[in-house]
């Protein structure tokens, strides 16, 4: 297959049949816009992410801008959100391969969020085919025949309406490079989705909506904000057809909430608490205080006051300016075969999304299309509207303060905790190099997010001589010997495989070089994708993990 690209324009990865059909020439001088106009400045905002890291490690403090104090006591809104935007109540989110997309959007949930980020490991062939995918499902093209079963599938007339989630500004795309520098990931996956989907959308009564992860402060909101302007005028459309819902996942965005609204306010149509990235993002930029260090991972829930202090800010500014409260996700998952461990698992769910309606968001994730009607069943009992913007505030409920945001939780480092962490660690970042963004564990879901959490642990522990409730020292030497103790025995459960094998090996060299370090790697993903684009001209072959 030959591509013509635009003149500055090359594409390194390999073109399978079909991949034309999206990476058109028109399509390609789309990208190459968005690239030339808006690169320097997401390069400018990475940047002021590594400045402003560096004067927290030198004893800044996280506090609520000075300069938009305006802006925070202003009485403004959002624009108001489209129709089939205002009832949210349950979203399923997952990866963008084509049985989830079929299964997703016939799943019950009002949406469904397509993942090209944490749920998609970032494969040349897992982009194009996921685009190809959300293509044909807009136009209701799509289908597919499960090979053991043989049972076909189609998406439904009343299927959930679809939001797509770009990679972080943080992450390029090396497969496709504009006057010799790679591209932005997230520009890739969002001006190819909206550049061949607009008009289809338009014609099912809808339009391309997003989910924007890893935002740090409300200048890459703006970002966000000049991109969807300039994307609109691009394609004709009217301003504010494009819309948004920001994940607030990092713990600087906690601190502007009101500013990331204001930015994006013909845009945006709420925030999400995206729970897991955030409890990463508290360990990364608190990453050089001892009084931070965290207990295991399963210690910190929603329900740990730091946690529960920032879903409160997210309801109470959101609501303020007119935007939904979207809930987050709980990793539990249904457990086949056993019907005692499924039956708590629901309950941990239900309980999960109990809290989140009586708190007052106004819509929730699932990562399983079982899990959406007890997800449902909660919120239509307590939120008999489409959602919860006009509920009244308590009055005697006093603002979030800098204080609550901060506060670490108490809990124990346990020898558990630091060995699940390295197993988790070993088998996602495997499933990832393999291609696969979104892993059962243990009867939980694990994405990019969760393992983030615990490799970042792991580091901080050691970085701290943090020693275990049993007395086991977390040294550098103690890390290196139980990562390859466990990595030998995920080993021995595939014998006779040896790629799968080199891979659990290659996983855990990137995981001991991770936890190991003096300097802390802003990402797990990038050193990771450096393995998968190592050979940008040689076909890549999509390869599955076996749980």
């Amino acid at each position: 297959m030959t591509l013509i690209a635009p003149s500055g324009v090359e594409v390194l990865g390999h073109l399978e049949p079909g991949y034309g059909d999206i990476l058109t020439h028109e399509a390609l001088n789309f990208l190459a816009g968005l690239h030339r106009r808006f690169e320097k400045r997401r390069q400018s905002l990475l940047r002021y992410r590594k400045e402003r890291q560096a004067e927290l490690d030198q004893g800044a403090l996280l506090m609520f801008p000075h300069e938009t104090a305006d802006i925070r006591a202003g009485e403004w809104t959002v624009r108001p959100a489209p129709a089939d935007l205002q009832d949210r109540r349950v979203e399923i989110t997952g990866p963008v391969d084509r049985k989830m997309v079929v299964n997703a959007l016939n799943s019950g949930a009002k949406c469904f969020m397509a993942d090209f980020e944490d749920a998609t490991a970032p494969l040349w062939s897992n982009l194009l085919d996921g685009q190809i995918n959300l293509r044909d499902a807009i136009r209701r093209e799509i289908d597919f025949t499960d090979e053991k079963s043989g049972k076909r599938y189609q998406v439904n007339d009343d299927a959930a309406v679809l939001i797509v989630r770009p990679r972080g500004w943080h992450l390029d795309e090396r497969h496709v490079h504009i006057n010799g520098h790679a591209l932005s990931g997230s520009l890739f996956d969002f001006g190819l989705y909206v550049f061949h989907n607009h008009a289809a959308l338009k014609e099912r009564g809808t339009a391309p909506y997003f989910y924007l992860p890893k935002l740090e402060s409300r200048l890459e909101a703006r970002l966000w904000s000049l991109v969807f302007q300039h994307a609109e005028d691009e394609l004709g459309l009217e301003r504010g057809t494009l819309r948004a819902t920001v994940l607030i996942e990092t713990l600087p965005a906690a601190f502007e909430l009101d500013e990331i609204l204001y930015e994006l306010k013909d845009h945006i149509v709420g925030l999400n608490c995206g729970r897991w990235d955030y409890i990463f993002s508290y360990i990364k930029r608190l990453r050089s205080r001892a009084e931070h260090v965290l207990p295991d991972r399963s210690a910190v829930t929603m329900t740990v006051p730091f946690m529960a202090a920032y879903s409160r800010r997210v309801i109470s500014v959101c609501h303020r300016r007119g935007a939904h409260a979207m809930g987050g996700m709980s990793a539990f998952i249904p457990v086949k075969g056993d019907e005692k461990a499924n039956a708590a698992a629901t309950e941990q769910v239900r309980q999960d999304k109990l809290r989140e309606v009586k708190n007052g968001h106004d819509g929730t994730w699932v990562a399983h299309p079982d899990l959406v009607p007890v997800a449902m069943e909660i919120f239509d009992q307590h939120m008999k509207g489409p959602n919860q913007i006009n509920r009244p505030a308590d009055p005697h409920e006093l603002p979030v303060t800098t204080q609550q945001l901060l506060a670490a939780p108490e809990g124990d480092i346990t020898d558990h905790g630091v060995g699940d962490n390295i197993d988790v660690a070993i088998r996602y970042i495997a499933a990832w190099l393999g291609g696969r963004g979104a892993v059962p564990i243990r009867n939980l879901m694990e994405d990019a997010a969760t393992a983030e959490i615990a490799r970042a642990q792991l580091w901080q522990w050691r970085r701290f001589d943090k020693s275990t409730k049993e007395g086991t020292a977390i040294t550098a030497a103690f890390l290196e010997n139980k990562i390859a103790d466990i990595c030998a025995a995920i080993q021995d459960e595939v014998p006779g495989q040896d790629e799968l094998c080199d891979r659990i090996q290659t996983a855990a060299d990137i995981l001991s070089a991770l936890v190991l370090s003096d300097e802390f790697t802003e990402f797990l993903t990038l050193p990771a994708y450096d393995r998968i684009t190592a050979e940008l001209k040689a076909p890549m072959r999509l390869m599955e993990f076996e749980d």
